[in-house]
């Protein structure tokens, strides 16, 4: 997609730098900037209007997310996703998010449930109401990610954050199922639910049970096998759009 069609002129104001940061994360999150488009740092801020050093900024903090990388003769670009990667990395998630959720249960107070609550209700809402892919990622994000802030632990927050992140650019063709979004948002009721009855273990066990139910979806939704003579990134691209997650 263009750089015209998938980010938007920025109103300005202080803090551009991360204003653009988040421009161009939702743009490759949600799908508008694909795995491999240049992340022209003149192109992109001619588009938002700004000066380059935000916008150099911005591409920066993608590359640190691991949503962009830096390519020989090209550049920054957004990251391509390579699919046995990316499992591996679920695996990984899986127990870095349980953990999450079992230090999040034990810190959990009342101020921190209403906010749990009223983010699932909003999530469950969006999901009910339409295919809104872009509205559901963001949703999903940020749920899990207030589960780490109530954890607590920086060092957690910091590599879940990445490993997130790298994980989403996969999961494009698997949110563009309706049927996919409302068992994710099945499955974040059932992790709060363990989490607001005050048991670690259970909370700990719905969120391990939500990350690998995700991979089961995913390897339902890509080729299990990528062909030898073309990047993973290509199986994902030819994936398909809809009605295959489980």
């Amino acid at each position: 997609m263009p750089i015209e069609s998938a980010v938007s002129r920025l109103a300005g104001g202080s803090l551009l730098a991360d204003q653009a940061y988040q421009e161009l994360k939702s743009a490759v999150l949600a799908g508008r900037l694909c795995p491999g488009d240049a992340l022209s740092v003149p192109a992109l801020a001619t588009r938002l209007g700004i000066s380059r050093s935000p916008v150099r900024e911005a591409v920066q903090r993608l590359i640190h997310d691991g949503l962009a990388t830096h390519e020989p003769h090209r550049g920054a670009v957004v990251a391509r996703v390579d699919v046995a990667d990316v499992r591996r990395l679920y695996v990984l998630r899986e127990v870095m998010e349980g953990l999450a959720a079992r230090l999040a249960t034990e810190r959990l107070d009342a101020a921190r449930v209403a906010e749990l609550r009223a983010l699932l209700e909003e999530h469950e809402r969006v999901v009910a109401t339409g295919d809104d892919e872009e509205s559901h990622t963001r949703m999903d994000m940020a749920y899990h990610r207030l589960i780490r802030e109530v954890a607590d632990n920086d060092h957690l927050t910091a590599a879940l954050d990445t490993i997130q992140g790298k994980a989403h650019l996969a999961l494009h063709s698997l949110w563009r199922s309706p049927e996919a979004q409302r068992l994710a948002v099945a499955e974040h009721r059932r992790i709060f639910e363990a989490m607001t009855s005050g048991d670690p273990q259970a909370a700990e066990e719905a969120a391990r049970e939500h990350v690998r139910r995700l991979r089961i979806r995913l390897s339902q939704t890509v080729p299990q096998r990528v062909p030898a003579e073309g990047p993973a990134s290509e199986a994902v691209a030819r994936a398909p759009r809809a009605g295959s997650a489980g």
